[in-house]
């Protein structure tokens, strides 16, 4: 099985049905239905898809919306370890340094899946934009 940490991005393209990008993400979500890619999250990452998303959904509708992610993703939490390695990464963006130490942490992940891949340089994981992810897996 195929294992996939996503950004936020993509959560936020998934919920808000962002076009074109969501398409790909369906497609991502459907695999992981049947069982074919195992999906992971941050705990950042909910976090900051329910700040953004705040604005264009109301607060039980994306509450619920959220909640249900958890039938797809198994989230990973950002405790004190991932947040120190991330504060003396190399990595320009905390945010993303964030992403990379959780994303490490899993066993055999196979890749990042974000739309901002330019943020990932020097990564040691895979990162990949949706549609390539698609295409490739």
């Amino acid at each position: 099985m195929i294992r996939v940490f996503l950004d936020a991005n993509i959560l936020v393209d998934l919920i808000a049905d962002r076009q074109p990008f969501s398409k790909y993400v369906i497609e991502i979500f459907k695999r992981a239905d049947a069982k074919s890619v195992k999906l992971f999250a941050s705990s950042h990452s909910i976090a900051t898809t329910h700040y953004l998303l705040k604005k264009y959904l109301d607060e039980k509708s994306l509450r619920e919306v959220l909640y249900d992610l958890f039938d797809y993703l198994t989230v990973v939490p950002v405790d004190a370890d991932v947040l120190k390695k991330g504060l003396r990464s190399r990595h320009k963006d905390f945010e993303d340094a964030i992403q990379v130490f959780c994303a490490s942490g899993i066993e055999k992940i196979d890749c990042i899946v974000t739309r901002n891949t330019k943020d990932y340089k020097g990564c040691e994981i895979l990162v990949l934009p949706p549609d390539e992810f698609c295409m490739k897996f």
